[in-house]
């Protein structure tokens, strides 16, 4: 076969559109994932594992963790003979990787590091407000102590930690699963859904062009760190700055260093911009909405600060505006997920033709750029616009469709913390400090605060004042 098919990259779209294949039962009927584990909030360990559906509520969260541990097992060890590893020394080493990864997952789901501090369970007097994603940052830590403290212990996980087959299977499920939430609110807000994506296309544009710049010619960082910032800051943090490493050729701990400041400044933005918004826009609940969508970079934080800022407006949990703010918030987000694919074409054309190209191309280099451009984002394309379609054309199935991506987001999910799991045990911490990672923050920092947060009111506020909450 040719090398670029027998590859990582091939591997991930196969692994990803099995999943996804999988899900797609739901419309029949058949539940052929509700056996996967899902990571609740909590307070007591019990509380931690379920099932994803409740159709399996008697295989119990252990019973559930258990399958899903054998599914990737067996289809990860059939993905190494497809790269032609060994089977068996991918198999004994993962198992050690998956449990370490998911215990990662489990903890930072605790109740005192995830839950929204307006949303406290019972019995809970605070909480950091992280999410559940703070899984990634502490599976990235885990990785960190290991690889550094135990180095040796990091090479014998070498022949299982592979962080870009994971972060790029996982990406392939997200496009259905980004699919499955395009459909639904088209269908329900036309004229938000309209103003969204205007919205992102206009923000995203000047946040990535003014951060970059920046990181180039005031923080002297290259053009490999560069790029992942860009995007990390004017996207999503963990899909977009990997998918843009992927694009440019960047190694893997630069997007995933990325993506955990991404993850620690959300959590301030939803601390503190739905009160903001509240004082700056009293009368424009649309344009808070809006700009919680434009401004908080990780999915979690976003649809949180939507839920808290509309809690603000509207104290009534019965109130039909609240639903609408959420619903604007949720809009402008997912557009914003669903440029990703856009971008990573884009640049892959940009580095091969201009930036990173061979003296032997002249004009656009088309074999180059397709060596280049990373194979998983036509399966992020083809998940997405195969979900999105089925949602426009039978709206009737979107709910089962939204099931299935639901249960598959599982698989996504953990994709994700493996990874971080993985790009920590091959990092060397000193070697990372010496490239700069204290101006990296700096760089968020200056960027997030000095005109990433300004711009998105102003452009929430060009395209959202004057619209009713009410929706209509």
């Amino acid at each position: 076969m040719k090398s670029w098919f027998r590859s990582e990259d091939v591997l991930s779209v196969l692994i990803g559109v099995a999943v996804i294949g999988l899900s797609l039962a739901t419309l029949t009927g058949w539940n052929l994932l509700g056996w996967s584990v899902k990571v609740n909030e909590w307070v007591a360990p019990a509380q931690a594992l379920a099932p994803s559906s409740r159709a399996f509520a008697a295989l119990t969260g252990p019973g559930a963790l258990a399958a899903t541990f054998v599914f990737l097992l067996g289809v990860l060890s059939a993905g190494a003979a497809f790269l032609r590893a060994s089977p068996d020394r991918f198999a004994v080493r993962f198992a050690v990787l998956f449990v370490l990864a998911f215990a990662c997952w489990a903890a930072g789901h605790n109740a005192y590091i995830a839950a929204n501090p307006n949303k406290l369970p019972p019995g809970v007097s605070w909480s950091l407000g992280l999410t559940g994603e703070a899984g990634y940052l502490l599976a990235l830590i885990g990785g960190l102590l290991v690889g550094n403290l135990a180095p040796q212990t990091a090479a014998w996980f070498k022949d299982a930690a592979r962080p870009e087959l994971f972060i790029k299977a996982g990406i392939v499920i997200y496009g259905a699963v980004l699919g499955a939430k395009a459909a639904e609110e088209s269908g329900r807000a036309t004229a938000i859904l309209f103003r969204g994506l205007a919205a992102i296309v206009e923000a995203y544009l000047i946040y990535w062009a003014v951060v970059y710049l920046l990181a180039r010619k005031v923080f002297g960082f290259s053009r490999e760190w560069a790029a992942p910032l860009a995007s990390g800051i004017s996207i999503c943090g963990v899909t977009a700055a990997i998918t843009t490493g992927a694009a440019i050729r960047a190694r893997p701990i630069v997007p995933v260093m990325v993506s955990s400041l991404v993850v620690v400044f959300a959590v301030i933005e939803m601390l503190v911009l739905p009160g903001l918004a509240r004082v700056l826009l009293p009368d424009d609940p649309m344009v808070a909405a809006g700009w919680m969508g434009l401004a908080v970079k990780t999915d979690g934080a976003a649809f949180s600060s939507g839920e808290m800022t509309a809690g603000l407006y509207f104290p009534d949990p019965n109130d039909p505006a609240r639903k609408w703010m959420a619903l604007t918030t949720t809009t402008v987000k997912v557009f914003i997920d669903v440029f990703i694919g856009v971008w990573a074409v884009v640049l892959s054309v940009v580095w091969a033709w201009k930036i990173d190209k061979r003296e032997e191309n002249r004009g656009l280099p088309l074999r180059e750029i397709w060596e280049r451009f990373p194979k998983f984002v036509f399966g992020y394309a083809l998940t997405f616009g195969g979900f999105f379609a089925t949602g426009l054309i039978a709206p009737h199935v979107i709910p089962a469709l939204k099931q299935g991506t639901d249960q598959a987001d599982v698989f996504r999910r953990l994709f994700f913390v493996l990874t971080f799991f993985s790009i920590g045990l091959a990092t060397n911490v000193r070697r990372l400090w010496a490239e700069g990672l204290g101006r990296l923050a700096l760089v968020y920092v200056v960027s997030l605060f000095g005109f990433v947060i300004w711009i998105g009111l102003a452009i929430s506020w060009l395209f959202f004042h004057g619209v009713p909450a009410g929706g209509k």
